[in-house]
């Protein structure tokens, strides 16, 4: 996965053993969000980013403010297939799809009428039994699946991260979270959405993401925060955050992101050195903290999965 652009960028992979320190005047100017990163992927992004009303305000702190003007999705995911209602009929039109099984269908319903000629050696239920026994242990392989697919799901969903409550870090599930919270997370532990990186125990403001998950890279990428977020560390300096952020619309670039934070009366530019994706893992940084800016089926590698129609594998689909 790639940083910001730019010839000098620390956003490079780095090794897991010993991650590079980059000082911050080595650091690329980044790009307001009418800019585009490199690459015609970025610049598609710029230009969605650039559009008029082609973006969302997000408001750190402010879940009353983000639900009263916007509804954003939760956090929560699902990618089973069927549920009680709609399991059987969409079972069956999925078996009755394949032209095996509406033959061996019509066959049966054809030597079971008056058509059939009398000197038919072959009894109906010969034909019924075994495409009944086929379609049977389809569902049931198809029910099998599904249901792994839901634990999965639940599995994730509860899944725990420190959240920003009454000026405290709660232990809260990951379903629990909306656009706009603030998180913390831990060394080892995986993103629960797509973040806004805002502050982290390393001194020059660094962290080092592992996106394993995403596209199998064990080579760190490293994030930097803004100098305007860095004090954002502990429970006091986060519930006073109060920033205000604009940005492009979930999408399934996961190497690029434009948008703008808006503090204390100044407007920051941000980009993808500042995004941490939900499903990568934190590594070689004791903490970091994030606001939320992607949840649930909105998140970049949701969004991926969702536009393009890919088949799912266990570990990313259900991130």
């Amino acid at each position: 996965m790639n940083g910001a652009s730019g010839g000098r960028s620390p956003q490079g992979a780095v090794g897991t053993s010993s991650p590079v320190h980059i000082q911050p005047e080595e650091m690329n100017e980044q790009q307001p969000i009418s800019s585009g990163g490199s690459g015609a992927q970025s610049s598609q992004a710029a230009a969605r980013a650039s559009s008029p009303g082609d973006h969302r305000t997000i408001y750190w702190n402010g879940r009353d403010s983000n639900l009263k003007n916007v509804k954003f999705k939760g956090n929560s995911i699902t990618t089973t297939k069927y549920s009680v209602v709609t399991f059987l009929p969409k079972c069956l039109f999925e078996q009755f799809r394949r032209a095996a099984n509406l033959y061996f269908l019509m066959i049966s319903i054809l030597s079971s009428t008056p058509l059939s000629p009398a000197t038919n050696p072959v009894s109906p239920i010969s034909n019924v039994l075994p495409l009944s026994f086929v379609v049977f242990v389809s569902l049931v392989k198809e029910a099998w699946d599904d249901w792994n697919r839901l634990q999965h799901d639940k599995a994730i969903n509860n899944s725990k991260v420190y959240l920003l409550r009454d000026r405290n870090w709660v232990s809260a599930s990951w379903k629990e979270l909306q656009v706009g919270d603030i998180v913390k997370v831990k060394q080892g532990e995986l993103f629960p959405a797509d973040l806004l990186f805002l502050a982290s125990t390393d001194t020059n403001g660094f962290c080092y993401m592992e996106t394993a998950n995403l596209d199998g890279e064990t080579n760190l990428k490293i994030r930097t925060a803004l100098e305007k977020t860095r004090d954002c560390l502990t429970f006091e300096k986060a519930s006073e955050f109060n920033g205000e952020v604009t940005c492009e619309h979930p999408n399934n670039s996961v190497y690029t992101f434009t948008g703008n934070l808006i503090i204390e009366s100044q407007t920051v530019p941000l980009s993808s050195a500042q995004l941490l994706l939900r499903g990568c893992s934190l590594r070689n940084t004791e903490y970091i903290t994030g606001a939320v800016i992607f949840s649930g089926h909105e998140t970049k590698v949701k969004w991926g999965v969702m536009v393009n129609k890919v088949v799912e594998a266990p570990h990313l689909g259900s991130l």
